[in-house]
């Protein structure tokens, strides 16, 4: 017997293609979020001469972000589950921005550290509102494409920090790029507010669409009752291999993230201004990684391959490219640095893709964003290791190598790891029920 249609839906108002249009909200929170977190990689190099800070000292504000980010990760990830996508992702917004504002107030190692605290326990809440509202709004076929399209933000964010950033900076100073850059969360606030809303509660969707999300969700992948706890979550060796993928990984991306911006003005002898023109190649570069990576998942999904095949093909192409980072710092021109880095940018971006996904491939929506939190907890616990060894690493042997080198090598190591620990992708199922 087919479903009734929900009160909600009496309303004429339909737009088609609905759940594009929250993936574009999710795509642009997630760009606001990384234009907030990479203000300061940008500005670093500047903020080390006005404050005096050394390396390390870099090192230990970048380690308070990830600290906070692990700890929110693992709250938000299972406050999404028990609020609600709209007021869990809403909350997060609010935080994140305030924070990103308040490092006008900073004026030292301590100051800038607490802001960076602050920020990262707000931005914790970005990936698990959005990985469980991709899991609401998609079906599974579609939402590998769909998580690429909105994590394709953390790069368009970045590349579009560099410039505004820049911009900010020469005009007004380092208070006014924090303040500006925080200010636009709240422009993303409120379209989050006028336009999210569960499928069966959206007055906009169209009949077909809620049937086409509903019904081709496949393999039962929901279920009613109780959502796991985070103990319950570990006893799933699915949780294990998705957390150990986060942990080994995430920290690349923050290395680039955070170390990038320096290298480029350290060592390749960037300008401000030429970091602001092209400083931003290997995030442009990531947009299209992460996009294509997200389609070939689907394709081979279309194609008649299974979730496991086609989720275990995209990955591993990624792994396999991203030892090109390495050949970066050995490059003699600055052109062919940001090439290679920009190869595995692009590979990191498509990876991140499809690790997203295979929370939601493998446990139901009601516990997805408990899982993401604790996918995510990992990878800033990770973060969290790099980024004290990156700061030392160059107080005190003054070279970025030992450090591209760990970046080229990680996703390869994962990818065994994840092979080994989910030799199938499949519907996670309790281990006494695998075992009977």
């Amino acid at each position: 017997m087919p479903r009734a249609t929900p009160p909600a839906l009496a309303n004429p108002a339909r737009i088609p293609h609905l759940r594009w249009l929250i993936c574009g909200l999710l795509f642009c929170g997630t760009l606001v979020n990384y234009i907030d977190r990479g203000t300061i990689a940008i500005l670093a190099h500047h903020l080390q001469q006005l404050f005096d800070w050394t390396e390390s000292d870099y090192g230990w504000i970048v380690f308070a972000f990830q600290l906070a980010y692990a700890i929110m990760m693992l709250v938000f990830g299972g406050g999404v589950d028990r609020l609600g996508t709209r007021i869990g992702y809403a909350l997060a917004l609010t935080w994140w921005s305030l924070a990103a504002m308040g490092h006008a107030l900073a004026r030292g190692v301590m100051s800038f550290a607490a802001a960076r605290f602050l920020l990262g326990a707000g931005e914790a809440g970005n990936f698990p509102a959005s990985i469980k509202a991709v899991a609401e709004w998609f079906p599974k076929r579609e939402r590998a494409l769909a998580t690429a399209i909105f994590n394709s933000g953390t790069s368009v964010g970045t590349v579009v920090a560099y410039p505004v950033v820049g911009w900010l900076f020469l005009k007004w100073g380092w208070k006014a790029a924090f303040i500006g850059t925080g200010a636009l969360g709240f422009v993303c606030l409120a379209a989050w507010l006028l336009l999210y809303r569960l499928p069966r509660q959206h007055g906009w969707l169209t009949p077909a669409e809620l049937q086409q999300i509903e019904t081709t969700d496949g393999e039962g992948s929901d279920s009613p009752g109780k959502g796991l706890s985070w103990l319950e979550i570990f006893r799933y060796r699915q949780a294990w291999g998705f957390t150990l993928a986060k942990f080994l990984t995430d920290p690349i991306w923050w290395f680039y993230i955070f170390w990038l911006p320096k290298y480029l003005i350290e060592v390749r002898h960037f300008s401000i201004a030429g970091l602001a023109l092209f400083g931003t190649i290997p995030w442009v570069a990531a947009v299209p990684g992460s996009i294509v990576s997200g389609w070939l998942s689907g394709f081979l999904l279309r194609r008649g391959r299974s979730v496991n095949f086609a989720r275990k093909t995209t990955l591993l192409a990624c792994a396999l490219l991203m030892p090109a980072g390495i050949l970066a710092v050995f490059s003699r021109s600055p052109w062919w640095a940001l090439a290679f880095i920009s190869v595995a940018t692009a590979a990191h971006q498509g990876w991140s893709a499809n690790v997203y996904t295979l929370a939601s491939d493998m446990f139901p929506k009601k516990d997805v964003g408990s899982v993401v939190g604790l996918g995510g907890a990992a990878g800033a616990l990770g973060g969290m290791i790099i980024a004290p060894v990156a700061g030392y690493t160059l107080q005190w042997f003054h070279s970025y190598v030992p450090l591209f080198l760990i970046a080229g090598v990680m996703h390869p190591l994962a990818m065994g790891l994840v092979h080994w620990l989910i030799p199938r992708i499949e519907n996670a199922v309790p281990p006494a029920a695998a075992g009977g």
